[in-house]
């Protein structure tokens, strides 16, 4: 596979790279043993919070920074316990699990609803590609790396 290109105003090739978005998902979880979780106002599906890693930020401040604004809630990351790939997009997701310091779960221009979730919530509410970020979160033999369409693990 060949990433070259013209280069600008006719110049030589340059070599053009692969191009990925990074973001961060926080599995957020209760002393109850419930996760946090957000029904996105895009699409409606409940999904773990998250969001892209600006360029000017490290990945667990952004996860620190889409929690608070898409929950309200403020957390700690604790431990990185994953790496996901959407195949489709080209996005590659960094997941934490995280552990709550304050506030209480409240809908954003992000979120129609925000709320801690039961296992068995997480399970029957979530796209099998975020609920696995759950699952693997939960497991102490992280981390793990895997790919998926966006909805289904590959």
């Amino acid at each position: 596979m060949s990433y070259e290109r013209t280069g600008r105003l006719g110049g030589p090739p340059t070599v053009e790279l692969p191009r990925h978005s990074v973001s961060v998902t926080a599995v957020v979880l209760h002393s109850d043993g419930r996760v946090l979780a957000i029904q996105r106002e895009d699409d409606g599906r409940w999904v773990p919070p998250g969001g892209v890693v600006e360029l000017d930020e490290t990945p667990d401040h952004a996860g620190i920074r889409e929690v608070l604004e898409e929950t309200g809630i403020q957390i700690e990351p604790d431990v990185l316990t994953g790496v996901y790939k959407n195949m489709v997009l080209g996005v590659v997701s960094l997941t934490y699990q995280c552990h709550p310091i304050s506030g209480e779960p409240r809908p954003s221009d992000e979120a129609l609803q925000s709320a801690w979730l039961t296992l068995d919530e997480v399970k029957d509410r979530m796209p099998e590609a975020r609920a696995i970020r759950v699952f693997d979160a939960l497991r102490s033999d992280s981390p793990f790396v895997r790919v998926h369409d966006g909805s289904r693990l590959l």
